[in-house]
């Protein structure tokens, strides 16, 4: 198991777990693996979200980078898809977002990417991880005029917004549509109002004043009830929100009805479709995605691809195989014709678009799937045990059981977590009620087994 990186880089508790030493750390060690092949000084991008303790960490991050002799651009609050865009765009060598997504304010993180704006594979994060702790991290120093030099860059916002322009000109604008956006006081809270105006949408932004610590408070994708409200009760079309560092995108209805990531796929999915743009007519999707969107794909000719949790293992089954399309549950959505990881703003204007398109309201559309009731349990067990369900006959024997019984209209679906010690149990079928029951059931044995 990996000391530090998890599903999405480095997450803990700014100041107390992610020390400044760790990131320091962290930075020349990134440096290095990322940029040992360039024959140049290397230049690196660093974007941030609004957390207080945001500039810590980028200071942190900054003198680390600057130590192993590589240029800094600070992109200052940036949406992390702006950040992998302008990577690439700026022939950067590598970029680091500091952000810890859609959690609460005391924590941070550090995610890099690679030249190309995408999130770095296990294995580089591993030969990362190999360095922070050895005694090659302090021969990785500049000296002289070796030393890098940092510079702010927050100016380059006006590139990324001239990304959208150059994607849906005028397009949307003065069309009949009432958007709100929630942009959960995180970091698209100030280039997601100028993105919709200089589109020409009709839009009203909330929860757009951070302050440090109201990150993710009560709004954004974390906090969908506050949205629903706002959108039945002043009357908008649909309703829009994006999680703390802008990589994901949920929406409501205009009856504050919720359209999760699968929902949102499957209506972008249709969209590409009738237009001949829905590459091998194939939909990429991770394990946790609802058995709707299954169904949906079936039904309308969609070829669906399946990897295990994680937007970098879309991205990857995307690169592989020639995919355009892909995401999450979550509302990470992954448009590769355009930028190679999700991107909340681009996702909410694509679904404006084809709402536009095909001349429906935000209800009809989503419509496209049945999503089947889905309950989750964490089953407490043993560090060491939580594997171990895949060889217990008791347990195999139980979740046989169920999948025979549900007969193509249910799924069961097992997952450790790769933090805690705790095996998730999943279950999707058509009765609420009874699929919680069983799901309890077999969490109930799994913690007995393996405790």
């Amino acid at each position: 198991m990996r000391k530090y990186f998890g599903t999405d880089g480095i997450r803990r508790i700014a100041n107390l777990e992610l020390t400044p030493d760790l990131v320091f750390r962290v930075a020349k060690a990134g440096a290095h693996v990322l940029t040992k092949h360039t024959d140049h000084v290397p230049t690196i991008l660093i974007g941030r979200d609004t957390r207080i303790s945001g500039t810590l960490i980028e200071s942190a991050m900054t003198a680390g980078f600057l130590s192993y002799g590589a240029n800094v651009k600070l992109l200052g609050v940036m949406p992390t898809p702006a950040v992998a865009y302008l990577t690439k765009k700026l022939n950067a060598d590598a970029s680091v977002v500091i952000s810890a997504s859609h959690n609460t304010f005391e924590f941070n993180g550090v995610k890099y990417f690679s030249n190309q704006g995408m999130k770095i594979p296990d294995e580089i994060e591993e030969e990362i991880e190999e360095i922070i702790d050895s005694e090659k991290l302090s021969t990785l120093m500049a000296v002289g005029d070796k030393i890098g030099v940092a510079e702010e860059a927050s100016e380059y916002m006006k590139e990324y917004i001239g990304f959208f322009k150059d994607i849906f000109g005028t397009k949307l604008q003065k069309s009949h549509l009432k958007v709100a956006v929630d942009t959960a006081n995180g970091a698209t809270y100030q280039v997601a109002e100028k993105v919709f105006s200089e589109l020409g949408i009709d839009f009203e932004i909330i929860h757009h004043e951070p302050d440090g610590v109201n990150i993710n408070q009560n709004c954004g994708s974390t906090c969908l009830e506050t949205i629903s409200k706002y959108v039945q009760e002043k009357g908008f079309d649909l309703g829009i929100a994006y999680d703390g560092d802008g990589d994901r995108c949920l929406a409501v209805d205009e009856n504050g009805e919720v359209m999760d990531g699968d929902i949102i796929m499957a209506i972008l999915a249709d969209y590409f479709k009738s237009q001949n743009k829905l590459s091998q007519n194939s939909l990429v999707v991770t394990v946790m995605s609802n058995l709707g969107l299954t169904k949906y794909a079936e039904k309308n000719g969609v070829h669906m691809v399946t990897t295990k949790v994680g937007d970098r293992y879309v991205l990857e089954e995307m690169l592989k195989n020639g995919y355009n399309l892909g995401g999450e549950q979550s509302g990470h959505v992954i448009l590769l014709d355009y930028n190679p990881t999700g991107d909340g703003i681009l996702t909410s204007l694509m679904l404006i678009g084809a709402m536009l398109e095909k001349k429906m309201k935000a209800s009809e559309m989503r419509k496209i799937v049945t999503i089947y009731p889905q309950v989750l349990i964490n089953a407490k067990v043993s560090s060491e045990k939580k594997y171990e369900y895949e060889t217990d006959s008791e347990i195999r024997q139980k979740i046989e059981e169920l999948e025979k019984e549900f007969s193509g209209n249910g799924r069961v679906l097992i997952r450790p977590s790769g933090t805690e010690p705790k095996v998730r149990v999943m279950i999707e079928g058509e009765n609420q009620e009874y699929i919680t029951k069983r799901a309890q059931e077999l969490a109930d044995l799994i913690e007995k087994k393996l405790k």
